[in-house]
């Protein structure tokens, strides 16, 4: 089990809870953080901040740690939901700490108040518009650090992974669909499982059965080379928007009941 660093002690008790529930599944299936990145496609970084509360998790990473942990995402999102309130609450109350009281000047001269307002005005407008700014500049830094740290880890996976797909002359392996229906389900002659886990920038003969797959129900995934690239996103996005799943361009036990059950459209 990790050794969890402790949380911030300002963090608000809602937030506090998600956070550890997100910890304890992530104990249970014993991932590293590593591991947990590859499985939900946020990087090891993000997932660093969003376990030690440094900021808080998107609802399509915690519902990827509910699928992955085979938890209730209902009961999981409905955590996430509360907590996201009390975080917005919280920035919010940040931005007014730094706004700082309204400035007043009871002794001022009667012919004077309408410049006093508007001076004051202008005070509080130059103020807001520096927090912003700030925070503008703040959000875009974490931003490009965390592109950064994807990209790196993107390249990692896709390094250690390139012999399953990559022949010893460096020509793409290009796979054949071999179609055949057991049981009232489809299958490809590539791989038989329903329950592994494939998101952007996988490689392997299991790629490649989800593209025949994508394929035979009338959606293309480009090339059946097994490697889960842009195009194989896209189309795996669009038979979850077809039969109505969550929309997140990985392929888990659900996305493969789809594809293994879907007729041509």
């Amino acid at each position: 089990m990790s050794r969890w660093r402790e949380l911030p002690a300002e963090l608000h008790p809602d937030v506090r809870q998600l956070i550890v529930r997100l910890r304890k599944l992530k104990d249970r299936g014993e991932l590293s953080t590593r591991q947990l990145a590859a499985k939900t496609g946020y990087s090891v970084r993000s997932w660093h901040r969003y376990l030690n509360g440094g900021s808080l998790p998107p609802r399509e990473a915690v519902e990827a740690v509910a699928r992955i942990g085979a938890d209730d995402p209902t009961r999981l999102l409905v955590l996430h939901e509360i907590a996201a309130e009390r975080w917005a609450e919280g920035r919010m109350l940040t931005v007014d700490a730094l706004e700082g009281p309204p400035v007043t000047s009871a002794h001022a001269p009667t012919g004077q108040q309408p410049y006093g307002r508007y001076a004051r005005a202008l005070v509080t407008a130059g103020g807001v518009a520096l927090v912003l700014s700030v925070s503008a500049a703040l959000l875009l830094a974490t931003q490009l650090a965390d592109a950064r740290s994807e990209l790196a880890d993107n390249r990692a996976r896709t390094v250690a992974a390139a012999p399953a797909t990559v022949s010893e002359t460096m020509v793409p392996v290009i796979y054949t669909c071999r179609p055949e229906k057991r049981d009232g389900r489809w299958y490809a002659g590539l791989s038989r499982t329903t329950e592994a886990i494939l998101a952007y920038t996988y490689v392997g003969p299991e790629v490649a059965e989800a593209q025949c797959l994508l394929r035979r129900a009338g959606i293309s995934p480009g090339d059946i080379d097994g490697v889960f690239g842009p195009k194989t996103q896209r189309a795996v996005q669009r038979i979850q928007t077809r039969d109505g799943l969550v929309v997140d361009g990985v392929i888990g036990p659900h996305t493969w009941q789809a594809l293994r059950e879907a007729s041509p459209k």
